[in-house]
């Protein structure tokens, strides 16, 4: 076999391999984090109905109960989470790669933190694409009774809703908020993966790679990634979610410039504080899967 032949069947298993790893990542972090998931498209999109976090749990659960209200959306979420990290991920390492032939890296493990952000740029843009539809029935559904209270709407099933979307608006209204979503994508996942990696190298020993820094080290370092990430786009997720729940057909910077003109500059940050504490324990889990599960199949696949 010739060694470009060769190469391109590495390069396929590998991506084969990140795709999975990334797609088992995206369940987990599904079914530790939808609950204050949910809590957060609440508070973005009907911030006036509820008082804090508390008070959103304490509503959701009396008027929809534990499984129907905090974990509503929960299967177009994995298919979100699953769409989006599959892809993330396969399209990480395919643009390491790309980021190590072009700054002429000899290895993917010997990458920056900021070479390492800039892959996660570059492969959000991907992922954004399948995230953007399967996130729209997501928040629609979480938000649903909002919506049925503020319009008279019957509560749907994600099936019935994506039928609705593609009947009332064609396959193009299953990407509304796609801008919004490329905007929060690219420069989040940038701090995402050069957070991540910044803090799994700052946790390294002298000696150690950053593959043998430990499961809580990992944690923590998907943790830190996280935080970073969703401190830094929160107010485009704000305005994401707004245009997906409401139908909204002003631009981003539009709908950006009403929430601060009428609710203030701090209505951009509605639903942080679920979100923070959501995202360490989810975060922590995504990246623990997904680096013991590639790792795994590396061993049994022989893929180096």
């Amino acid at each position: 076999m010739s060694h470009s032949n060769t190469e391109t069947k590495q390069s396929f298993k590998s991506g084969l391999i990140d795709f999975t790893a990334g797609s088992l990542g995206g369940v987990a972090l599904v079914y530790v984090g939808q609950p204050l998931d949910t809590v957060k498209v609440k508070m973005q999109t009907f911030p006036h109905m509820y008082a804090g976090m508390i008070n959103c749990i304490k509503q959701t659960l009396r008027s929809d109960g534990f499984v129907r209200g905090l974990y509503a959306g929960t299967t177009p979420a994995i298919a979100a989470n699953v769409a989006e990290n599959s892809v993330l991920f396969a399209a990480y390492g395919v643009c390491q790669k790309f980021v190590m032939n072009f700054t002429g890296t000899q290895r993917v493990s010997e990458l920056s933190a900021v070479e390492n952000a800039s892959a996660g740029f570059l492969a959000a843009f991907f992922s954004s694409f399948t995230l953007c539809p399967t996130e729209l029935v997501k928040c629609q559904l979480q938000a649903m009774r909002e919506v049925s209270l503020n319009s008279g709407q019957s509560v749907r099933g994600p099936i019935q809703l994506t039928q609705q979307i593609i009947r009332e608006r064609g396959v193009r209204g299953m990407f509304k908020g796609l801008t919004s979503t490329l905007m929060r994508e690219m420069p989040g996942y940038f701090f995402f993966f050069g957070g991540y990696e910044g803090t799994r190298s700052l946790l390294t020993k002298p000696g150690q790679t950053k593959d043998d820094i430990g499961l809580l080290r990992t944690m923590i370092a998907g943790a830190a990634g996280g935080i970073i990430l969703w401190t830094v786009i929160f107010p485009a997720d704000v305005i994401k979610s707004r245009i997906q729940v409401a139908n909204l057909n002003e631009s981003f910077t539009e709908i950006g410039l009403q929430i601060i003109k009428k609710e203030g500059p701090l209505a951009l940050y509605n639903g942080l504080k679920p979100t923070l504490v959501r995202t360490i324990p989810a975060t922590a889990v995504l990246f623990v899967v997904y680096e013991y599960s590639k790792k795994y199949m590396k061993k049994i696949f022989g893929d180096d």
